[in-house]
């Protein structure tokens, strides 16, 4: 299972270091693509035939699922881990992310997300006083209740 963070920085070149926890569980190949959030989500090849099966689902008759077909597919990409345990991430999807110093590595149990750090301490940095109430409100209650 993927879990936990790490924060790591990505070189000029786009390459960033892989957690070996994540390597150990996704394998040497990740496939690359667009996030929520606007960060970039990492799939091994297995997750990967799952979401593309999802996508693969929708009818191209909706305007709006061509569009998400369109661009997901054709900003994805493959990559495989080097011998220094990093990964190259595409020019294009380091300018969605906006990726450029300081990167936050997100386990989410199937895939991982690559934060710009500051753009997930924005958003995620401190634990929203809220979160009991969200999580009741989509049922996911602590053991013990």
């Amino acid at each position: 299972m993927l879990v936990g963070s790490y924060q790591h920085n990505i070189d000029a070149k786009g390459r960033l270091i892989m957690p070996a926890k994540y390597r150990e569980h996704v394998g040497p190949i990740f496939m690359l693509s667009l996030g929520f959030d606007n960060c970039v989500r990492a799939y091994s090849p297995e997750e990967w035939e799952k979401f593309k099966a999802k996508i693969d689902a929708l009818p191209d008759e909706d305007e709006d699922v061509l569009t998400i077909k369109n661009v997901i597919y054709s900003s994805s990409a493959e990559c495989e881990v080097d011998k220094q345990g990093r990964i190259l991430i595409p020019q294009n999807l380091r300018e969605y992310a906006n990726l450029s110093s300081g990167v936050t590595i997100i386990g989410m149990s199937n895939c991982i997300d690559i934060w710009d750090s500051e753009n997930w301490n924005a958003k995620y940095g401190k634990v929203d006083k809220n979160l009991g109430a969200m999580m009741k409100k989509i049922s996911l209650k602590g053991s013990g209740e």
